[in-house]
């Protein structure tokens, strides 16, 4: 008979059930450390994803801001360059002046002084013991009123001298404002030289991700960055449906020989100016450059009026001001075109709806539509 005690019996309630075994074979530490530690390396290398790389449109539109803020700095450093030569020649007449006027000063002093001491041993004794010790009184009386003569003369020669005194002090300090002026306009146009190798040198490298085409139809555009004017022709080719651009077509138009516009008057300046700026086509754009083997636009338009016998400032927001203003629908061969709302790029008129102008860094001087970039005045120089 079995013992009522160990007929069903149970697991006291107050006893926990016995604990897993927390040894592990050394095979599957082994495994599962393999396993975690390839998952982090897995997560520490894991290649990071590469920045996307801009199409040709937001290259194309890059470069063309890139290159007008170039031309910006530029027409700075032009104005810089400009204003750092007209202060050293002013600087150099003041100093030419300044020594002229320090040499009379001298030449002044040292007669001065001889008509001092010649009155100082002669002035001894009194007039009239003088007159008394006269073997000749009539000639004591006649050198003494040369005497006087030359006493009022000395007392304008002294006022002269103080008036030479205050304007050789005058032109030294205004030879001191001139040198301030030539090292501030200095250190503005090395400071703009800096940006136009900078922007240049970023286009050109965003010009470099470009295929052939691609770089041809960037260069090909005329526009600087903004929006051309109302019937232009926009800066930066489109993509086709095909997925191909229209810019190697653009730019082959772009560059085709325009009709030959109607000329300026036989013998005028403008046709002088005209023929200068056709002579220079197909030469390189060089910021800062006025020729004879590369131009800015400014340069370029300078150097064609100067052909013509008439100086034209250096920038292209100063070059408006020097001569008469034009609207857009009397422009004749010869005007000068301005674009964009800091007149900062020129271009000469040459009839036939087109201009001549220096672009940009990589494009030719080149013939262009006169709507090809935002309007913004016009003048005709002489």
């Amino acid at each position: 008979m079995a013992h009522p005690e160990r007929t069903g019996r149970r697991r006291p309630a107050h006893r926990k059930p016995r604990a897993r075994s927390l040894v592990v074979s050394p095979a599957r530490t082994a495994a599962g450390l393999t396993l975690v530690g390839a998952a982090t390396v897995g997560v520490l290398h894991a290649p990071a994803a590469a920045d996307p790389q801009p199409s040709a449109a937001e290259v194309r539109a890059r470069v063309a801001e890139l290159h007008h803020e170039a031309e910006q700095a530029t027409e700075r450093y032009n104005g810089a360059t400009e204003a750092a030569e007209e202060a050293e020649k002013r600087l150099e007449r003041l100093t030419d002046d300044a020594a002229r006027r320090t040499a009379g000063l001298n030449e002044a002093r040292g007669a001065l002084g001889a008509d001092a001491a010649a009155r100082y041993r002669s002035g001894g004794l009194p007039p009239t013991v003088q007159l008394a010790l006269a073997a000749d009184p009539d000639s004591y009386l006649s050198r003494a009123a040369a005497l006087e003569r030359s006493q009022h003369r000395q007392s304008g020669a002294l006022n002269r001298l103080e008036a030479q005194l205050d304007r050789i002090e005058q032109v030294r300090a205004e030879a001191e404002q001139e040198h301030e002026t030539l090292r501030e306009a200095r250190t503005t146009a090395k400071k703009e030289r800096a940006a136009v190798l900078k922007r240049t040198a970023e286009a050109e490298e965003l010009l470099a991700t470009l295929t052939a085409a691609e770089r041809a139809a960037a260069l090909a555009a005329e526009g600087h960055g903004e929006e051309p004017a109302a019937g232009g022709s926009p800066e930066a080719p489109d993509r086709r449906s095909d997925g191909r651009s229209d810019g190697g077509e653009r730019a082959a138009r772009t560059e085709e020989r325009p009709p030959a516009p109607p000329p300026a008057p036989a013998g005028s300046r403008a046709a002088q100016a005209v023929a200068f700026a056709q002579g220079q086509l197909g030469k390189p754009y060089g910021w800062g450059a006025t020729g004879p083997s590369a131009f800015d636009c400014s340069g370029l338009t300078q150097a064609a009026w100067q052909a013509a016998g008439v100086s034209l400032p250096r920038t292209s927001h100063s070059q408006i001001g020097a001569g008469a203003r034009v609207s857009r629908d009397q422009l004749s061969p010869g005007d000068l075109v301005f674009y964009y709302p800091g007149l900062t790029h020129v271009g000469m008129y040459v009839g036939n709806g087109q201009i001549i102008h220096a672009s940009r860094p990589g494009t030719p001087v080149r013939y262009a539509p006169v709507d090809s970039m935002p309007f913004a005045g016009a003048a005709r120089p002489g």
